[in-house]
């Protein structure tokens, strides 16, 4: 996918009804965003720290495409498709902060084409799914209400949130890596 075009779903999105278009169509304008702040960039640049965080634009991408590939699994599998975070180890996180980061022998084009494969199942799953409204009991997490259950609706609105959210990460990064803004 050309990170300078829009996302040529966006108009398969809008043969859809109504509730699910507008979900994928705020979808891919997030993704639009985090993948057109690597336009132009080398692999090296992708890889890139120019910030006091820790994140590059390659790993910002791997992370999102990780997240959204998580979260889609628990939308039809439910918490058992989620890492059981409590049982993790040093090593299980130390797996997972590698998502941050380009690894030696990862490409620009090779994590763009992963996170392209991943929201192309996330697509997939809003377009089949027979009801936004099903919902799973969210896995065992600090970070989560205990108990509670999240719907398909709910889990797509905080990938879009997700996105968005590393989409200005992204675009901070990019203008100190060179000055290109992905807007303005």
């Amino acid at each position: 996918m050309n990170v300078n075009e829009p996302d040529t779903r966006e108009a398969a999105a809008a043969s859809l009804p109504g509730e699910r278009a507008d979900l994928l169509e705020a979808l891919g304008k997030q993704r639009h965003f985090l993948r057109f702040t690597t336009r132009d960039l080398t692999d090296e640049q992708a890889g890139l720290r120019p910030t006091a965080s820790a994140l590059c634009l390659g790993g910002l991408i791997k992370h999102v495409a990780s997240v959204e590939r998580g979260w889609a699994g628990f939308m039809v599998e439910g918490a058992s498709a989620m890492p059981d975070f409590n049982a993790m180890t040093e090593e299980d996180f130390a797996r997972r902060s590698d998502e941050f980061g380009m690894l030696p022998g990862e490409t620009l084009k090779g994590v763009l084409a992963d996170y392209e494969e991943a929201a192309a199942r996330t697509d997939e799953l809003v377009a089949t799914l027979p009801d936004l409204g099903i919902s799973h009991a969210l896995p065992k997490a600090p970070w989560f209400e205990e108990d509670a259950r999240w719907s398909a609706r709910r889990v797509l609105m905080h990938i879009i949130a997700e996105t968005a959210q590393h989409a200005g990460h992204a675009d901070i990064i990019r203008e100190s890596l060179d000055g290109a803004k992905s807007m303005g």
